[in-house]
């Protein structure tokens, strides 16, 4: 791709096909250009074709057909009608989403080089358009680890930790489909699945259930597919529609792949999630419950004032064992019973984070209240 700049003309040569099936881009790209050239050559027919249109396509000149010489190629060079969009040069997001384009061909497809405006697009596969996207969006930042792997000659498959929720870069064809699709669902599913075991191992004794959405938005997901005429929701193009049956192949990522994705940071952070949930409800249920006397606990000297309006400004004192207790008590005397209580533990308390509700509840060890 050559000449995305702020003039009026930009060129593009393309060797091989790529997403579009009915023709309505090119020829709407001719029809609001004041000049539009195509161009190209077939070593099969030893052929090389020509011709121009100019005023919005309606006007054109007759083609040229010459020899071919070189190799294979197609190229579109047109010149923008830009008083279609009541605009005097090509703006700054206009350049910006050219530029991006730019990088996007560039990383979604194989063994080809681009140029932007006369340079090498320095990105050379999907795996190293990852890994630019990743250091652009973090820039002096540390990027997250990147899971990658190539599945066949159809799919390409990159993973790292979100912290925005569920994010995803995706292709179809060289498209970029900014919404996704069924290309990237049928990838995250797979990660998904093996990812929520672990989750559930390791969270099992706290009693949350964590659901696939819940580990799904901790994901950022990359995906590069060849899809067999894939179809999408509108012209635009931003989510594949295809079912995953009708892709032409499939994308069955390894074991050495979900190893490592276990290991890249996702598992840890849905666990951090569930921890401070469990902490989030436990504080819901003790705000919520009404304060009261506690009654029937065994050799528990409660404060005067517990239970009622005042139970803030109280403080229990633990002490370990019965002896510990007397002595408490007794310097109850000097400071008075109505702000302070005492309740003697038998041995080291349990870690409750780690422990079922059962042995929570029946545990001698410490105060069940």
């Amino acid at each position: 791709m050559k000449s995305w700049t702020k003039s009026s003309e930009a060129a593009a040569t393309f060797h091989g096909g790529y997403g579009g099936r009915n023709g309505f881009g090119a020829k709407l790209c001719n029809v609001f250009s004041s000049k539009f050239t195509l161009e190209t050559s077939t070593k099969e027919y030893g052929k090389r074709f020509k011709q121009t249109w100019k005023d919005n396509m309606t006007k054109d000149k007759d083609c040229e057909i010459s020899k071919a010489t070189g190799e294979d190629f197609t190229k579109v060079t047109f010149t923008p009608d830009l008083a279609k969009f009541k605009m005097t040069q090509l703006d700054d997001d206009i350049i910006a989403l050219m530029y991006r384009r730019a990088f996007d061909i560039a990383g979604s497809t194989k063994d080809v080089k681009v140029f932007l405006n006369e340079k090498e697009v320095p990105v050379h596969g999907f795996k190293q358009y990852v890994e630019f996207y990743m250091k652009s969006v973090f820039e002096g930042d540390e990027a997250p680890k990147l899971v990658h792997e190539v599945v066949g000659d159809r799919w390409e498959v990159a993973l790292a930790i979100s912290d925005k929720g569920f994010q995803q870069v995706s292709f179809a064809n060289s498209i970029a489909t900014t919404k996704g699709g069924r290309h990237v669902d049928f990838v995250t599913d797979q990660i998904v699945s093996k990812l929520i075991e672990v989750v559930k191992k390791k969270t099992a004794k706290g009693g949350f259930k964590v659901k696939p959405f819940q580990v799904k938005n901790h994901m950022w997901v990359f995906v590069n597919a060849l899809i067999e005429n894939p179809t999408f929701d509108s012209q635009t193009k931003e989510t594949m529609t295809l079912q995953s049956k009708s892709f032409g192949s499939t994308c069955t990522l390894s074991d050495k792949f979900f190893a490592a994705a276990v290991k890249c940071g996702i598992v840890e952070s849905v666990i951090s999630w569930v921890n401070f949930k469990q902490l989030e409800q436990q504080d819901k249920k003790c705000s919520s419950k009404k304060t009261s006397k506690l009654k029937g606990i065994p050799k528990l000297e409660d404060a005067n004032d517990a239970g009622t309006k005042n139970s803030h400004l109280c403080t229990l004192i633990l002490t370990e064992g019965d002896s510990a207790k007397t002595l408490a008590v007794s310097g109850l005397g000097v400071v008075g019973r109505d702000r302070f209580g005492v309740f003697p533990l038998r041995g080291k308390m349990l870690n409750v984070r780690e422990a079922s509700i059962k042995q929570t509840s029946e545990n001698p060890r410490s105060p069940r209240f």
